[in-house]
């Protein structure tokens, strides 16, 4: 299954080498005045297909994980340095050929039961076994040979080669418990049990997941989360429509509206209400930014020409799109992940808006309309065909800007039909390699990235998150040779060699790269700052009394 859509994935890497240390315990983040007790209701996309830890599907799911699941370690969200959840200590052994693992004592499940060292070495069992429907973790974990009991309170991981990013996925490892998950027969996905601080409470079906604060967590013994997590109950309701979510923010029927389009930042979040019962916010940090696409099935003989995905490239007005849904306040993207990035080669440039370019790189491509319908066509394996196609999209806010790509496509000889599919749908439609093309977003996830899950050919395999079927054998082996460079510097130069190939390749339109976070939240929510460093920081905000 495909993990994480608009990509937050759950092993989060650092700028650092494989020698990375866990940072030092800090104080307490969020406010002193942060206040205990009541309900946050929250909004969120669409129902999670699967709640299962070990094969969910989805960001939805991941949303809710945050607050009911626990890792080995987590990112400080102020200073982005490795904190102690459920393990101790993870420090480097065996001269950085393996990782030694010290797990918390008194850390229990929600259902009470203890949290133990073979809990700890089934998580990594799972993902590296092929029983599970986890494919897309894998390239993450494939370096790490084996997990090892050494007594009831040490697992030792041995890794199999050098790789970067080593240390950091052992550190991010998300621990689900093995005797609620152990069987891989057993889909159970509707069952979460986990270790963190919110239990699974009522559950509507289209509606509405409940969490109760999980009163036995470890973490509220521990000064660092003092004023965190003071909710004692989070509602997560799903709400699909960004109009409704903006009418029931005003309504106080949510508290939170998180990624706010921009237009609806600037043109509907106005009013007398805004300010005083309801809150906007624009936030820039440095957390990874998303960007947004169309996806080119290159299994689909429309797109497997080169000089043919240029050309659509360059009938995506990105100017426009910004300029009037986006009021200026998005970059277009350039490339295969967040062009602030390091790893982003800062001399590649968007494909720029032109039409009479995109109509010669077709005519180079043998299209033409030979019948005089005012659509391309041309003959593939001996067949005439004309350059017809659908575009699934998922979300509602995505048709204004795929509708003037239609049109612009339209002035082309291209028929490009829009056709808006739900949310699980969706997915199993990615899964199943059944589509011409796709808008989507990736965003979230680590800002020292590994491009192996979406753009490596092994990907493209057993539902892994290359679901174009992306391939080339250049990207391939510096992929291979980059994960297994330790200095930072290096990386950065193979990283940008490969931004430049995916780029030029054009699998992608790439469209646009976030400069900003948008949010509203109602005046019943206290909130200390309007981010941290690294992310918004809602879980230190407290319901007012």
């Amino acid at each position: 299954m495909i993990k994480q859509i608009f990509l937050s994935i759950i092993i989060s890497l650092f700028a650092t080498s494989l020698m990375a240390k866990p940072g030092p315990i800090t104080t307490a983040l969020g406010s002193s005045k942060a206040q205990k007790g009541g309900t946050f209701y929250r909004a969120i996309l669409s129902e999670p297909p699967r709640l299962n830890p070990i094969t969910y599907s989805d960001l939805y799911a991941r949303y809710i994980f945050a607050f009911s699941m626990d890792s080995l370690m987590a990112r400080n969200p102020q200073t982005r340095e490795w904190e102690p959840m459920l393990a101790e200590s993870v420090k480097l052994i065996n001269k950085g050929n393996g990782v030694e693992v010290k797990l918390r004592k008194g850390a229990t499940w929600h259902d009470g039961k203890p949290v133990t060292v073979k809990d700890v070495k089934f998580s990594l069992d799972c993902i590296i076994n092929k029983k599970y429907d986890n494919a897309s973790l894998r390239p993450y974990y494939e370096n790490i040979e084996s997990a090892t009991i050494v007594d009831d309170s040490t697992v030792n991981f041995k890794f199999k080669k050098k790789y970067f990013g080593n240390f950091n996925v052992i550190a991010g490892l998300t621990i689900v418990p093995q005797h609620v998950y152990g069987d891989p027969k057993k889909k159970l996905n509707k069952v979460m049990v986990g270790a963190g601080p919110y239990k699974m409470g009522k559950y509507k079906k289209r509606r509405s997941i409940t969490l109760d604060k999980n009163k036995s967590w470890w973490g509220f013994k521990d000064p660092r989360f003092k004023n965190a997590f003071n909710a004692d109950k989070i509602v997560f309701r799903f709400i699909k429509d960004d109009n409704v979510k903006l009418e029931m923010l005003k309504k106080g029927k949510i508290d939170l509206y998180p990624r706010m389009t921009p237009e609806m930042y600037v043109k509907k979040a106005v009013g007398k209400l805004w300010g005083t019962k309801v809150h906007k916010k624009k936030a820039k940090n440095k957390q990874v930014k998303s960007y947004a696409f169309v996806a080119w099935n290159q299994k689909n003989d429309l797109f497997k020409d080169r000089d043919v995905r240029v050309a659509l490239a360059h009938l995506m007005n990105r100017k426009l799109m910004i300029k009037k849904f986006r009021y200026g306040m998005s970059l277009p993207a350039t490339g295969p992940w967040y062009r602030q990035s390091p790893y982003a080669a800062k001399d590649v440039k968007p494909f720029e808006f032109s039409p009479s370019k995109a109509k010669a790189l077709l005519k180079k491509a043998g299209w033409k309309d030979s019948d005089k319908n005012g659509t391309l066509d041309k003959v593939i394996n001996g067949k005439k065909r004309d350059f017809s196609f659908t575009l699934m999209f998922s979300r509602k806010d995505a048709e204004k800007y795929l509708t003037v790509y239609k049109e612009d496509m339209k002035k082309a000889g291209i028929s490009m039909t829009l056709k808006f599919v739900e949310w699980n749908s969706f997915l199993k439609t990615l899964d199943d390699k059944k589509f011409d093309a796709v808008r989507l977003g990736w965003g979230g996830g680590s800002i020292d990235n590994d491009p192996k899950q979406i753009w490596h050919t092994d990907s493209a395999k057993n539902q892994g998150s290359n679901f174009i079927s992306y391939s080339n054998k250049k990207v391939d082996k510096l992929i291979d040779e980059g994960r297994q460079e330790l200095d930072y510097n290096k990386r950065v130069k193979l990283w940008n060699v490969i931004y430049k190939e995916i780029a030029n390749d054009a699998p992608y339109a790439f469209m646009f790269n976030d400069i900003y976070e948008f949010y509203g939240h109602t005046d019943k929510m206290g909130t200390d700052r309007v981010t941290y460093n690294y992310e918004i920081g809602d879980q230190f905000w407290w319901v007012r009394k």
